[in-house]
């Protein structure tokens, strides 16, 4: 199927802002159709009168399984299929482990974790039915690699990576596509209202001082080519499992791995003899 197809559609989570709206306009422009969910669905008004019937737009809280399915229900039925599913919803908290509350840990994780698996088990029997479907999973750097005071958000995307590589293998031979789109860091309002704070305890500061001047000098990429991504990814016969995106993420994530590697060897010996 191609980028002009116009009988390809879209679902995508968390579509009012951020990636998820761009990922919207992107396959809009490209002349697909759209379902957007969005807890403000508002947010998408100029999209719907600007594109005559290509955009279905309805609320949802991914975090609630219930209206997840029901919602799944009423996106097939506004164009009668599904083809590419986005699941983009999501947020950031940030807080050393021990600061997190209970309550804080688990709307994380209900969100960026569950939401995304109740979206793909509702999705899942109209993929199989069809015998075809690409499953687009938002996951993050942070999936491959944690940092601190960003242990539950790592949490949550590590979750969603293990998930959809076994997902992958199950869904393949219906003709199921599942792809993790890892990005770095870019120019979104995920590090503004899209994140969440714990109540900071003034034993780490020494921690977040020094994650902060690291940090400093890290320029923000332009969402506008993680959605032109998308589109190449989901054009692709062959897409891969995981698509890391970011330049300035390739050579950290190269290095992280090297030393993880290193680290096994090291310690070949022990773990071999147990």
């Amino acid at each position: 199927m191609t980028r002009h197809d116009s009988s390809r559609v879209w679902l995508v989570t968390g579509a009012g802002r951020g990636f998820g709206r761009r990922f919207a306009e992107a396959a809009l422009a490209a002349g697909d159709r759209v379902v957007g969910t969005a807890r403000r669905p508002e947010a998408l008004d100029d999209l719907v009168a600007a594109h005559d019937g290509r955009l279905a737009v309805l609320p949802l809280d991914v975090a609630d399984r219930a209206a997840v399915f029901a919602t799944v229900e009423r996106a097939i039925e506004a164009f009668g299929r599904l083809d590419i599913v986005v699941n983009n919803a999501g947020y950031g908290l940030m807080g050393a482990v021990e600061e997190i509350t209970e309550e804080q840990a688990r709307a994380q994780l209900d969100t960026n974790f569950f939401g995304a698996l109740w979206v793909t088990q509702a999705v899942l029997p109209q993929l199989r039915k069809q015998g075809s479907g690409h499953i687009v999973q938002i996951s993050s750097v942070g999936g491959l690699g944690a940092i601190a005071t960003m242990g539950l958000y790592a949490a949550g995307k590590w979750a969603l990576e293990g998930m959809s590589e076994a997902l992958a293998q199950e869904v393949e031979p219906f003709g199921i596509k599942v792809t993790l789109v890892e990005p770095g860091g870019y120019a979104t309002d995920w590090g503004t209202t899209s994140m969440r704070m714990a109540e900071y305890s003034p034993a780490y500061e020494p921690v977040r001082a020094k994650l902060f001047a690291e940090g400093a000098d890290i320029e923000e990429g332009d969402p506008a080519k993680v959605a032109e991504a998308v589109l190449k990814l989901v054009d692709s016969e062959n897409p891969p499992l995981r698509l890391l995106l970011g330049d300035a993420m390739y050579d950290g994530i190269f290095e992280m791995y090297e030393k993880r590697i290193q680290e096994w060897r090291s310690w070949e010996n022990l773990g071999r003899a147990c």
